[in-house]
């Protein structure tokens, strides 16, 4: 299956659309609470890249699956994506919330991964199989397990998002 074909279903499922990449705000549904905030420029350009990494990846759109595909960003990198940054530390503080360990095996799979935010988007990227993106991000089948700096640097992350303006420190680094 092509990714295009790929992302197809992942928008059936999810209720999505590339069209929701250029809408002005995103609504969302936090459980029964709905949220909405700007679709800035930074997130626009990031989010086809997260989808991308939703399908190579197979984290959902769920609350846990945010959190993993968050820690999975982070530890792998979000380049220049600021959005990207801020967003997947949110996410990934949720995920630790609600699914601890699973948001630690992503974030251990991240640190061996090179997300799409390295090289960017290019349209190219739909026509490839779903098996080459995978190979493309390093997304292996198997978990690699943790060392001791994996483990370190999951601890580094923790802190700094339990710091006051966590999230706030984390887009700050995110423009060095």
């Amino acid at each position: 299956m092509t990714v295009r074909e790929a992302r197809a279903q992942y928008f059936a499922r999810n209720g999505f659309s590339d069209a929701t990449y250029r809408d002005r705000w995103v609504k969302l549904k936090l459980g029964p609470l709905p949220l909405a905030f700007p679709n800035t420029p930074s997130r626009q350009r990031a989010v086809p890249m997260h989808d991308l990494h939703h399908i190579a990846t197979g984290y959902e759109t769920t609350i846990a699956g945010e959190g993993e595909i968050g820690a999975w960003e982070i530890a792998g990198g979000c380049g220049r994506y600021a959005a990207a940054w801020v967003l997947n530390a949110i996410a990934f503080a949720g995920g630790m919330v609600v699914a601890p360990r699973r948001t630690y095996r992503a974030f251990v799979r991240g640190r061996r991964a090179r997300p799409l935010y390295q090289a960017g988007w290019s349209d190219d990227l739909l026509e490839l199989d779903v098996a080459e993106l995978r190979s493309r991000v390093a997304f292996g089948d198997a978990p690699p397990r943790a060392t001791w700096r994996d483990r370190a640097a999951f601890a580094g992350w923790l802190a700094l998002l339990a710091l006051p303006g966590g999230i706030v420190a984390t887009a700050m680094l995110s423009k060095l």
